[in-house]
């Protein structure tokens, strides 16, 4: 019965197949499938059974194993192989590949669903004399899946319709439509939760069925004709097997998860000293400055490529980095991979032979906004030493972490080469070298620390490598405000987790504190919280007017008071490759209005955030998951599970809601994250009654040391709910590694919608008197390290 309805269900979906690719024979190969047919032969063999790779190598051509990638090895999955007459079938407990032999097919199916089909398969077309051939991947769609990925766009959460090119390329200045941006990764994924990735680095197009032919299309000039289908059961598992197979991030510095002040740019020492003084002076959180390119010269032209201080205006960097550090401030320099021929390290770079070169072996020089340069080559060995060195020497003066700018490369002419092609082959992959050069480094000369690394352009799996990516030079408009909740949203599902914005809007000189307020309302719930612009308009709080800076710097203490929680998810995502901010399609996969909305999203699993992104807004609708009855986080109004409400909006925050069942933990507020302590922290608990059941986690390490949940240097606070018969059962214990010693902690745990005293509270078998303020249950534990910690509250 079961195969009936397997060729049945492949049947019905065969749309359109390669009648002119002729199947011959097939051998298996240690667990990887070959089949020779009349143009070429198909290699297919399974990562896990979520995961299959497929790759053609046309007839004449050598199959190329490397993949820039792909970090996960295959697991020793059983890959099952069955032949009909005009069948083979292979398949894993999860996944199944069924290729028909005449006319020539191949389908992806997941648990007897179909995911997707080849069409046409590989086809080489002749564009015209002038260009390379173009190598085509093709693919049968369904009529109504919605498509996401192809990088960082905007364009609406659902890109089916669109033919996007991926090549990496700024947008300066953009707002409510950008087709090219800095990440262009050859990802698509469906709302049927499965994904393909097209693993090659080269130049091309991805097609989302823009001749409304349900028609999925990959285009490159060249390179690996490879593509790897990845399903899930849930949004959730497909994120996490995508980032199974490319690499998950490495959990960052907690003080990565603070405020940062930054402008373009920090002209000064001085100046650098004066701004983090003010925020001390006004008591506003602060972990990180950022220096943009007036630390290595007096100009924004001619001087890119010194990488070293400008001893006028920076006379004694060390002593400079020690204070700051002493205050609990990290210094963060921007470096860029060109070397401007009018740099003090141009003779430098040609004499070591470390730039990119012509066809005749000589560096490759040409002109850019900046001046005229060439390009660190950072496939060559003698370039990543060359640009590493120079790291490494800052690194010792006591420099935290790093801006990587203009690293699509943001000027890289095609007839440039290097070590490892040609610029258009290399183009889309460079920054992903560039942040791999960094961890490398870092893991060999700097193994105790946890890299910071700031790029706005890479490739897939940039996260392996530590990249916190983001969305370049936004307009400081409400329009470029407005694009940002879809690119990270979309960022997140395809593995950049941390994908952010230039809070306040980066580009011109538009002057509106509103704008300013409602954007840095928004950076609370998003992953990195960095002010950031042109310096015509203070993008740091402590430049801002009395009012505005007010209203600011609550949200920053938020943003601080959020650390554990915030810091846990840092972890999921360290952990499982989880986002940290997600659609509410992750919620809701069959809900239509859901899969191309970007109005409302998750903060994790436990906050519904709606950001205000217009001027005036004093109301707005928003949709509250079925799944949950969910809590305003400032007033506590309930809103119940599955309805659509109108709003009032406050001047003072945006509209943000807790989910019913949620554990929040939270600490008082802290200078910056040098003073972070769980001995007392807040635990916050929305009781309801519909939430018969719940659970949540407090993850906690050292925060600076790399790998310590891998070497067992953490403890992970664990918190259940079981509410029956009007009896609240909250347990409490902690998981603790082999090499991390854990202490008791106060807590003051707060029961949120307790209506009434309530008529008996015990706490591990002890009766006690709580205090309830309104309706919150307030509640003094002392979280024993090594039991589990029992409250009962009978309502």
């Amino acid at each position: 019965m079961k195969k009936i309805f397997l060729f049945l269900l492949i049947s019905s979906f065969s749309f359109a197949q390669n009648a002119n690719r002729k199947f011959e024979n097939y051998k298996l190969v240690k667990n990887t499938l070959e089949i020779k047919t009349s143009d070429g032969t198909y290699f297919i063999k399974p990562y896990s059974d979520k995961i299959v790779e497929t790759t053609f190598v046309p007839a004449g051509e050598k199959n190329n194993p490397n993949s820039h990638g792909v970090v996960l090895a295959p697991e020793n999955v059983t890959f099952k192989v069955k032949q009909s007459e005009n069948t083979l079938v292979c398949s894993t407990t999860g996944i199944t590949v069924s290729i028909q032999k005449a006319p020539f097919q191949i389908s992806y199916l997941y648990k007897n669903n179909l995911l997707i089909s080849e069409k046409k398969g590989y086809v080489q077309r002749q564009t015209n004399t002038k260009e390379l051939p173009k190598e085509t991947l093709e693919f049968n769609l369904d009529a109504t899946e919605a498509l996401y990925g192809a990088g960082a766009r905007v364009l609406g959460m659902n890109r089916r319709g669109n033919r996007l090119e991926l090549y990496n390329q700024a947008d300066y200045g953009y707002g409510t439509h950008s087709k090219k941006m800095n990440f262009s990764i050859p990802l698509v994924m469906s709302s049927k939760i499965y994904a393909v990735h097209f693993d090659n680095g080269a130049i091309g197009w991805l097609d989302l069925d823009s001749k409304k032919d349900n028609t999925l299309a990959y285009e490159t000039i060249s390179g690996r004709k490879t593509y790897q289908v990845v399903a899930g059961d849930t949004w959730t598992d497909l994120t996490s097997n995508y980032t199974a197979l490319t690499g998950r991030q490495p959990l960052i510095p907690r003080w990565a998860l603070g405020n940062f002040s930054s402008r373009f740019g920090y002209h000064t020492q001085e100046e650098v000293t004066k701004t983090i003084d003010k925020y001390l002076k006004d008591e506003i959180p602060v972990d990180a400055i950022i220096l943009d390119l007036y630390w290595f010269g007096k100009t924004v032209t001619g001087t890119m490529g010194n990488l070293d201080w400008d001893k006028d205006n920076f006379p004694n960097p060390t002593k400079m980095i020690s204070d700051l550090n002493n205050k609990g401030v990290k210094t963060i320099l921007i470096t860029e991979p060109f070397i401007l021929t009018t740099s003090s390290k141009w003779n430098d770079a040609v004499d070591k032979k470390v730039l990119a070169t012509d066809n005749q072996g000589n560096p490759f020089k040409y002109d850019f906004f900046f001046g005229n340069t060439g390009l660190v080559d950072v496939f060559k060995p003698e370039g990543k030493k060359w640009f590493w060195d120079i790291y490494k020497n800052l690194i010792n003066q006591g420099v935290g972490g790093w801006w990587g700018d203009l690293g699509e490369p943001e000027v890289f002419p095609s007839a440039a080469m290097t070590a490892q092609g040609t610029a258009d082959e290399v183009h889309n992959i460079y920054g992903h070298n560039w942040a791999k050069l960094l961890k490398e480094g870092y893991k060999n000369d700097f193994p105790n620390v946890r890299p910071f690394i700031l790029m706005r352009a890479g490739y897939s799996g940039s996260q392996h490598y530590g990249m916190i990516p983001w969305s370049g030079d936004v307009g400081r408009s409400w329009e470029g405000l407005q694009a940002q909740p879809e690119i990270a949203l979309q960022m997140g599902m395809q593995g950049m987790g941390y994908m952010h914005s230039d809070l306040g809007g980066f580009a011109g000189d538009y002057f509106d504190n509103e704008l300013y307020v409602r954007w840095l309302q928004y950076g609370v719930f998003q992953p990195i919280y960095r002010p950031h612009a042109q310096e015509e308009v203070a993008s740091e709080p402590v430049n801002k007017d009395i009012l505005t800076k007010a209203k600011v710097k609550k949200q920053i203490e938020l943003r601080y008071q959020l650390l554990p929680y915030n810091y846990t998810l840092a972890f999921e995502n360290n952990n499982k490759g989880l986002p940290l901010m997600r659609p509410l399609f992750f919620e809701e996969p069959t809900n239509e209005k859901l899969l191309k909305s970007c109005d409302s999203y998750l903060w994790g699993n436990d906050f519904l955030v709606t950001p205000i992104t217009k001027a005036g807004v004093t109301n707005t609708t928003i949709y509250f998951p079925k799944t949950n009855n969910w809590y305003d986080f400032y007033t506590g109004a309930k809103h119940e599970a599955g309805a659509t409400e109108n709003i009032a909006v406050s001047a003072d925050n945006i509209p943000v809601f807790v989910r019913g069942g949620a554990f929040i933990p939270m600490i008082k507020t802290i200078q910056n994250t040098t003073k972070y302590s769980l001995s007392d922290f807040d635990l916050h608990f929305y009781y309801d009654e519909k939430a018969t059941s719940s659970s949540g986690k407090l993850y906690n390490d050292d925060g600076i040391t790399p790998n310590d949940f891998e070497k067992g240097a953490y403890e992970i606070l664990n918190f259940s709910n079981s509410s029956k018969d009007k009896v609240i059962t909250l347990k409490m214990n902690t998981t603790v590694g082999k090499s991390f010693v854990s202490t008791d902690k106060n807590v003051k745990v707060l029961v949120h919608n307790i209506p009434n005293k309530p008529a008996k509270i015990t706490v591990n078998g002890v009766t006690v008197d709580g205090q309830l303020n309104g309706n919150i249950l307030e509640l003094p534990v002392v979280l024993k390290k090594d039991l589990t910690n029992e409250i009962k509250i009978q309502l």
